[in-house]
């Protein structure tokens, strides 16, 4: 009782300490440098046009997809998978205004599915194997890794490929092994996990809200 009353009596001088300075303590770092730091990658994002006229590009793909009856399927791996099904759910869902649903699916969805596959085969193949049953010519895969080296995930885009469904890549610097097979590329100027990942929900609330105006306009 006694370990467990000073442990949370330190948690609660750590909090303190964190509302008064901003600061964890000090073998960590404070949430001044973590904001310093999003917002600097950002940045970089925001001066990169080349990165932001692709983002648009990524949009404009979708709704020629949506157009020609197609769907957008999304795959990724952890804080990745989220993301993955956080973007499914703005399109197939809404995200800013009332309109009809859009085609949109998480690969990982299906855990019968993935967990038969991991155990049968490996699990570098259980995004790659879900994309075979059903992905058309004319769809697009969002491929979602930070590092760009998820096995899984560069399978899963080999796969599209080869199948003629079109890859959007959402990476970190360089993209990876990812970026060969990337017919557009969204490499966050960044190395770090978490900043990635900050970037990757930027694209996708923006590329959500560009695809549902210019399809259904604002209301």
């Amino acid at each position: 009782m006694a370990t467990a009353q000073s442990s949370a009596a330190q948690a609660g001088l750590v909090f303190r300490q964190f509302v008064a300075d901003g600061t964890w303590g000090v073998s960590m770092r404070s949430l001044e440098e973590i904001l310093r730091e999003t917002i600097a990658v950002k940045e970089r994002v925001l001066a990169d046009q080349g990165l932001r006229d692709t983002a648009r590009a990524a949009g404009e793909a979708m709704i020629e997809t949506y157009r020609n009856g197609g769907r957008v399927l999304f795959c990724g791996n952890g804080g990745s998978a989220a993301d993955a099904q956080h973007f499914a759910a703005e399109l197939s869902g809404h995200f800013l205004i009332e309109r009809p649903p859009l085609a949109a699916e998480a690969l990982h969805g299906n855990t019968s599915h993935l967990t038969a596959v991991a155990n049968d085969y490996d699990y570098g193949t259980v995004f790659a194997r879900a994309l075979e049953a059903s992905a058309k010519p004319g769809d697009i895969l969002v491929a979602i890794s930070t590092s760009g080296n998820s096995e899984s995930i560069v399978r899963a885009a080999r796969a599209a490929r080869d199948r003629q469904v079109k890859v959007i890549a959402m990476t970190g610097a360089g993209g990876g092994r990812l970026a060969e097979y990337a017919d557009l590329l969204l490499a966050v100027p960044s190395s770090d996990t978490g900043r990635i990942q900050e970037s990757h929900v930027v694209f996708l609330h923006a590329i959500s809200e560009h695809v549902e105006h210019a399809m259904f306009g604002a209301e």
